[in-house]
């Protein structure tokens, strides 16, 4: 059997002045961060031991980091991020999806949202071999 598997951290809330608007800069704003990194569990399935795994508390503090340096745009915010977790970790495939709540726009609209990851360039296939 093979021990492939995903962890997720989905739903993170943060409250960070990322936007173009000088009332978002200054007010701030809504934000929440999922995040699905998939990884070899051989060595955690077997030991029960942390280090043998990716502790998801050290995946939050690279997020929060990177939540907290404010940005015109979710792309650059999210970019920011894909970059520290590939720097800092060994997910393969990932993704990371930034949402503003109720962005300004013109109507009603609760969220706005960008994904990027590694990986995604194979496809949501890519996704579905776990």
């Amino acid at each position: 059997m093979d021990k492939e598997g995903k962890i997720e951290l989905i739903g993170m809330e943060f409250h960070a002045f990322h936007g173009c608007l000088p009332e978002e800069r200054t007010n701030g704003n809504t934000f929440v961060v999922d995040f699905v990194g998939y990884i070899d569990m051989k060595k955690a399935f077997n030991s029960d031991d942390l280090k043998d795994t990716v502790d998801v508390n050290e995946v939050y503090e690279v997020i929060a980091k990177e939540m907290a340096t404010p940005s015109n745009l979710l792309e650059n915010v999210c970019g920011r991020i894909v970059k520290a977790i590939e720097k800092s970790f060994n997910f393969w495939p990932f993704s990371v999806t930034v949402s503003k709540k109720n962005p300004p726009l013109e109507g009603p609209c609760e969220w706005s949202k960008v994904t990027m990851g590694e990986g995604l360039q194979e496809g949501p296939e890519i996704f579905n071999r776990f």
